[in-house]
């Protein structure tokens, strides 16, 4: 069990465009970015803005209805379904920032995070499964198809676990977050090892665990037990370039890194787990 059972779900915090139609999808450019490499680049966090013309335009926008106000309304719904534990997370997620922004002296602006199945039409393009959950800065929303953790344990061999879902939320809400204290940026030395995308990247890891430190404390959820900070830490090695580019691949090249070898995105999310404190998250100074 990870969600208090007794906690209350708040549904306004994610939209539902499951089942809703939309061509969606993704139109690949030069010939031969496939959907793995496609993956590799947008994996957790990867910005759909960046890949300008090879989103496919002309995604229309469907209505937002939800069955999640009715289905999902306390922790006990949470520890029975994938959608209502992303609704959890979310609420977690969000309920830190909030109270963390708070004693910093500023305010934070929640975001939504919208659920779809095969396609949807975004503020940075057109968005399919393939393109993997990210955070949109053009509209302020986190966009995940929930058939992404399936790909996570079928294709990339993590071994699942809630907490990895968790993770994937957290580090997209640090998107948002770096979004807010303009850490968003692009430009300059963007890819490779010691690039800013996997700087940006990195810092988002350890956001993810600087909520997992405080997780429980927002009420939402039950303490984090050894078992499921390793499935955390197993989704991020999952997720890592290198590991991506072997698979893909076959060989291992750093120059066009954009999110961090498997062993940085683990350490970062450790150093924001152990410590419990952003500040320790500063990935655009110093070795990473």
């Amino acid at each position: 069990m990870t969600f208090d059972p007794n906690t209350s779900l708040d549904p306004g915090q994610v939209s539902d465009r499951r089942g809703m139609g939309g061509r969606g999808g993704l139109a690949i450019g030069g010939g031969g970015i496939g959907l793995i490499l496609l993956l590799a680049y947008t994996l957790l966090g990867g910005n759909p803005n960046d890949l300008g013309p090879l989103l496919e335009p002309g995604a229309v926008v469907q209505p937002e209805g939800s069955a999640l106000a009715t289905d999902c309304k306390s922790g006990t719904d949470a520890n029975a379904r994938d959608d209502c534990r992303i609704l959890g997370y979310v609420n977690s997620v969000q309920k830190y920032w909030t109270e963390e922004f708070r004693a910093s002296g500023m305010t934070y602006q929640p975001s939504k995070t919208v659920l779809f199945s095969g396609g949807t039409s975004t503020g940075c393009g057109s968005a399919s499964s393939a393109s993997g959950p990210f955070f949109c800065p053009v509209d302020k929303l986190v966009y995940l198809d929930l058939d992404f953790f399936n790909e996570l344990r079928s294709r990339f061999g993590a071994s699942g676990g809630s907490l990895a879902q968790g993770y994937v939320i957290a580090h997209e809400y640090g998107h948002h977050v770096q979004d807010l204290l303009n850490q968003l940026q692009v430009g300059g030395d963007d890819t490779g090892a010691e690039g800013r995308s996997v700087r940006t990247e990195l810092q988002a890891d350890c956001y993810a665990g600087v909520w997992a430190n405080h997780a429980a404390a927002t009420k939402y959820l039950e303490p984090l037990t050894e078992a499921q900070i390793a499935d955390a830490l197993d989704a991020a090695k999952a997720v890592g370039d290198d590991r991506i580019q072997e698979a893909t691949t076959g060989q291992v090249n750093p120059d066009g890194w954009t999110h961090g070898s498997s062993e940085q995105r683990q350490k970062w999310f450790k150093t924001g787990y152990q410590s419990g404190d952003p500040s320790s998250c500063d990935t655009f100074n110093g070795p990473i």
